[in-house]
């Protein structure tokens, strides 16, 4: 029986917290798109410590809807503006650095956003960079590799998915 890599890791999740591990960190993401000249491109951003490329992703606050979060975030890391699919697209999970040394495991809620505003000012616009991709470029351009499988398959009919 074959199982995917976002089965394995979040069986993986789910029996470590089974015999007592830390229970993952949750964050969202908004996996940004929109409809270009030769179909359906993909925004990714750069990650302000290594400089790989990433989804705009971050903490949700307070009581903040986690589709709001993703919003949030997109505004911030990467200056854009668009409508948020309220389902979840899937998820992914990956070590995060943190400032003490020590990687927390992370789970990240990825949610669709049709982009329809770029700005040229945003918070972030000093410490990132942001480039719109084919699907298949975004997908092997992200390390994980849940995420490039959520990539890919979003992209095969995006406004099924985002609708």
């Amino acid at each position: 029986m074959f199982i995917g890599h976002s089965a394995r890791s979040y069986f993986a999740d789910r029996i470590r917290r089974l015999l007592g591990g830390a229970p993952c960190r949750v964050q969202v993401a908004a996996l940004p798109w929109r409809k270009g000249p030769d179909g359906v491109e993909v925004m990714l951003i750069t990650s302000r410590d290594t400089g790989r490329w990433v989804l705009p992703k971050g903490w949700p606050e307070g009581n903040e809807k986690l589709w709001d979060a993703a919003a949030r975030e997109a505004g911030e890391e990467a200056g854009i503006e668009g409508a948020v699919a309220p389902a979840e697209l899937g998820r992914y999970y990956y070590a995060k650095a943190m400032p003490s040394g020590q990687a927390k495991r992370c789970e990240v809620h990825v949610f669709p956003m049709e982009i329809d505003r770029v700005k040229d000012s945003w918070p972030e616009r000093k410490s990132r960079r942001r480039q719109w991709f084919s699907p298949d470029a975004a997908a092997s351009s992200v390390r994980e590799p849940d995420l490039a499988d959520l990539i890919a398959r979003f992209c095969r009919n995006p406004r099924a998915t985002a609708a």
